[in-house]
């Protein structure tokens, strides 16, 4: 069975409800907020009802229900009542009259059903199931809860404070919808959520007094892989790109956020691009002769940004935890390109809380610090001595090539030969796994494991948490039975 969504107007308009209880009650109180003329018939009902009685807001029959209540005045009647053969009684005398009607937990005697709502009014979203699982459906409505901030329904009303004005100046629909893109990703919008609409509808009205060609850069962390773990933020950002910069270490995932029209580039550093891509949505970066990877992802940036476009460039983890974010920002900056910065989690961190490892603990680490394998490979100097000392945590970012130098140098600088130390290889993705070892022993470990993807090593006595965790486990476990 398909049931087609719409959203009724209930006002004025009158709905009978079947039952006192607490289901009575639920569906109650949407009949309402939707200022419907709502009839209650039941023997007894909740003190709940019974003040909205009082207050005017449904009137309340006490009796059992009868056939001669449903009549063909009525837009909706809802049967909220356990008991089975009433169920049966109010969608037969519904059904006479043509009158909508829902059976609660009874699909076979649903002309219409009740979704799951999200309510941030005045936006509304709704999800059914179709009847086959509301549980499975009040679940997903907590899932799209999670992704839409409490105070969404401010920006329709930002909207609706400048909708008359917006439509006299840009006449042209594709400019109000390239506006209203722009104004729901920037600080606009935050000033409205935030609950200051007089700030929001002044910086709204300097963005549509601006030249229309005025393009930006907003550098986004996209989190170390798992895609749940990208700020709210951050996906609105991906939803209001016209050009949106990836690289290999952002989920794809993420891209499916992007508007269809989006320009995508795909900037993971592979080594040299020769062509771009044909007959699909993604263009390969290329990399002009006698420039770097990065250099091209620079002016790549600008040129899209001076074209009058929103340019997002989508960062695995942190954009400013080994990102090149600062490059980033410094370029855009000198060419006068508004930028903007939205954080991200970084892969130290998201990679150690899935494996268990708090990357500081008062009893055996009071501090971590974050360094790059790259130095070690390009021979940079480091403070070896420092690195080594006990009581911190040390976090080795793209050390997986130079894994057996950097732990021996760290044994030759003091560290204890038996500190814990582990690799994590695509942290936060399905497949994140965990190589557990010591200075002494890990990187022979890593060698047998056939280590391929990103990794970072984490050193330090937090390294053994998750093994003395399982520990405690097993120890208060009780025995199976064998």
């Amino acid at each position: 069975m398909f049931y087609l969504p719409l959203f009724h107007r209930l006002a004025g308009s009158s709905c009978l409800v079947v039952g006192g209880g607490q289901t009575a009650l639920r569906k109650l109180r949407w009949l309402v907020r939707a200022e419907a003329k709502v009839k209650v018939i039941a023997p007894e009902v909740d003190p709940e009802i019974q003040k909205l009685r009082d207050a005017g807001k449904v009137t309340v029959e006490k009796s059992l229900f009868y056939p001669e209540a449903v009549t063909s005045n009525l837009v909706l009647v809802i049967s909220a009542t356990d008991a089975p053969n009433v169920s049966e009684e109010v969608f037969a005398a519904a059904l006479e009259h043509g009158v909508l009607v829902n059976c609660v937990d009874r699909t076979e005697l649903c002309s219409v059903i009740f979704p799951a709502i999200i309510d941030r009014f005045p936006i509304l979203v709704a999800v059914s199931s179709m009847g086959r699982s509301p549980t499975l459906s009040r679940s997903v409505r907590g899932w799209i809860e999670l992704r839409l901030p409490k105070a969404l329904g401010r920006l329709a009303e930002l909207a609706g404070r400048l909708r008359s004005e917006v439509k006299a100046e840009l006449p042209s629909v594709d400019a109000r919808k390239a506006f209203w893109e722009k104004v729901f990703s920037s600080k606009a919008a935050d000033e409205a959520m935030r609950g200051s609409m007089d700030a929001a509808v002044a910086q709204a009205e300097a963005m549509m007094a601006a030249a229309s060609s005025d393009g930006s850069v907003v550098l986004v962390g996209a989190g170390p892989g798992d895609p749940e773990l990208i700020t709210l933020k951050g996906i609105r950002a991906i939803q209001s790109a016209d050009v949106l910069m990836y690289d290999k270490l952002a989920n794809p995932a993420l891209l499916e956020y992007a508007r269809r029209d989006v320009e995508l580039i795909d900037v993971g550093k592979k080594g040299p691009r020769e062509a771009v891509q044909e007959g699909g949505a993604a263009a390969i970066m290329v990399r002009p002769s006698g420039t770097t990877m990065q250099q091209a992802i620079n002016q790549t940036l600008v040129a899209e940004a001076l074209k009058g476009k929103k340019v997002v460039r989508l960062k695995g983890g942190d954009p400013f935890i080994f990102g090149r974010g600062g490059e980033e920002l410094l370029v855009a900056a000198e060419h006068g390109i508004a930028t903007e910065v939205i954080p991200g989690i970084t892969a130290a961190m998201g990679g150690a809380s899935y494996a268990g490892i708090p990357l500081t603990h008062r009893h055996v680490s009071q501090s971590v610090r974050f360094v790059t394998g790259h130095s070690v490979e390009q021979g940079l100097n480091m403070d070896w001595a420092e690195l080594a000392k006990a009581g911190q945590t040390l976090v080795i970012y793209m050390g997986l090539v130079g894994i057996e130098k950097i732990l021996q140098r760290l044994i030759d600088a003091g560290r204890e030969v038996t500190t814990p130390a582990v690799l994590l290889e695509n942290a936060t993705f399905p497949e994140q796994r965990e190589i557990f070892g010591s200075l002494e022993d890990l990187a022979e470990r890593v060698l047998a494991a056939d280590v391929q993807g990103p990794s970072i090593i984490i050193v330090g006595e937090v390294a053994a948490i998750p093994a003395e965790v399982e520990n405690l486990y097993a120890e208060v476990k009780p025995p199976t039975d064998s």
